[in-house]
């Protein structure tokens, strides 16, 4: 939907001047917003065990994660790559949850390294871990709620977390091979703006948590019902209250461990602590009429991949186009592709070439979802600052970053003089020479 009223009123007066100093395409992200809806978040659950872990992959910039820090929020990891910048902006220990899946050794050794607070997707993976943390967690596989999101799969093609029939043998075995401490977690939903769904969903992993602990005599340290609240995209989308979620869980925490300070709530929400607070900034640079009236824009899916990848829908507006007559029209950018596309039969008063649009909801797998397939290269990322300064947070990618993992000398993997020799070499003169 259209960016809030507060991020608009400080960022429009000066927009013409930022697009007039620096160019287009940019993303620019009001981080007043972002620090406003974390507070938020925190004070819903009063004073209540909660911690929020961003999630990383919605925003992966330093200067943001620094931000939330300073917040107070943890960090929620995939990768080894999210670990290391964790580790380097001063997240480390219990800062970080890492919840992967098809997880690698080394990256489960990095985790442990690290101290973070690690999720078994799997019990294969489970089982070949020599070394256990303190604290194990296992990912529920999408059940109840949850599995009918299409973003995560169903029950029966996800590839995400621990059928729920086999948790219980999975925390017995945890607490045999040494495990003292207990969390669960929970894909609750994906991108859900339906409160009493989301709410549900929830509510579904601290129930089945009970359920083990019940069953297995184990206690829980901590219940992480995930992130997957959604923003409102469309204009006519109502926003969640986020008041009512916390209400729900703290209730049904409450009644499922009576008598008990803890189980803590843990959550990982990434989209909706930044999505609404960013906006991607590009120029009309065409128009054109073919099938449709066609607006080429500066900015391509390279910079805003969920439009052309997931069909998803991002409000577009034409900021100092007011009064003029609308009409219809795609949006696209210049990739080689024909699902570049930003926007369909789009409403818009008449583009005309220099024409600033704003492609409103880009705080959250914007960037961090961008790709330089046909050399499109990456915009940069600008941040409206808590004081109103405007700052280059990431400069654009340049042609020197699009080769800087090219090697000017190829260097030899494997000789082929080396491997001739070996493939003309007889089995039985191996054997004479070892002999």
């Amino acid at each position: 939907m259209p960016i809030s009223d507060g991020f608009a009123q400080r960022l429009l007066p000066v927009l013409g001047d930022i697009v007039a100093a620096y160019g287009t395409p940019f993303h620019i992200y009001d981080a007043r917003g972002i620090v406003d809806t974390y507070r938020g978040m925190v004070a819903a659950f009063a004073d209540e065990p909660f911690r929020e872990y961003f999630a990383v992959k919605a925003l992966p910039n330093p200067h943001v994660l620094s931000l939330l820090l300073r917040e107070g929020s943890g960090l929620d990891c995939a990768s080894p790559v999210e670990l290391e910048l964790a580790e380097r902006l001063g997240a480390t220990g219990r800062d970080v949850v890492f919840t992967s899946n098809n997880t690698a050794r080394a990256e489960y050794d990095l985790a442990l390294k690290t101290g973070a607070l690690v999720t078994f997707d799997d019990r294969s993976f489970f089982d070949k871990a020599e070394i256990l943390p303190d604290t194990v967690a296992f990912r529920v596989s999408p059940h109840g709620l949850s599995a009918g999101s299409a973003l995560m799969g169903d029950t029966a093609h996800t590839k995400f977390g621990v059928p729920v029939d086999q948790l219980p043998d999975a925390y017995r075995d945890a607490q045999r091979r040494g495990a003292t401490r207990f969390g669960i977690h929970g894909m609750t939903c994906a991108n859900e703006l339906d409160v009493r769904r989301a709410s549900r969903a929830a509510v579904d992993v601290i129930e089945l948590a009970a359920q083990i602990a019940d069953t297995t005599g184990i206690a829980f340290d901590y219940l992480n019902v995930g992130g997957g609240l959604g923003i409102p995209y469309r204009p006519e989308d109502e926003p969640l209250d986020f008041q009512d979620y916390a209400d729900a869980i703290l209730a049904a925490r409450r009644r499922c461990f009576p008598g008990q300070d803890g189980p803590r709530i843990l959550m990982e929400c990434g989209r909706y602590v930044t999505g609404p607070h960013g906006v991607l900034v590009a120029s009309v640079i065409n128009r054109s009429r073919k099938a449709r009236d066609i607006v080429g824009v500066d900015a391509s899916m390279s910079a805003l991949m969920r439009p052309g990848f997931y069909g998803a829908y991002h409000h577009v507006t034409l900021p100092f186009a007011t009064g003029r007559p609308e009409s219809e029209f795609d949006v696209v950018g210049a990739l080689c592709e024909n699902m570049d596309k930003f926007a369909v039969d789009r409403s818009l008063p008449d583009p005309r070439e220099g024409d600033v649009v704003l492609i409103h909801d880009t705080g959250a797998h914007g960037h961090a979802m961008g790709f330089t397939y046909n050399g499109r290269l990456r915009p940069a990322e600008l941040l409206l600052t808590e004081d109103d300064d405007v700052v280059e947070i990431r400069r654009a990618e340049r042609f020197e970053d699009y080769l800087a993992t090219i090697r000017r000398q190829p260097e030899t993997v494997l000789g082929a003089a080396g491997r001739r020799s070996r493939h003309h070499e007889h089995p039985s003169d191996t054997r004479i020479k070892g002999e």
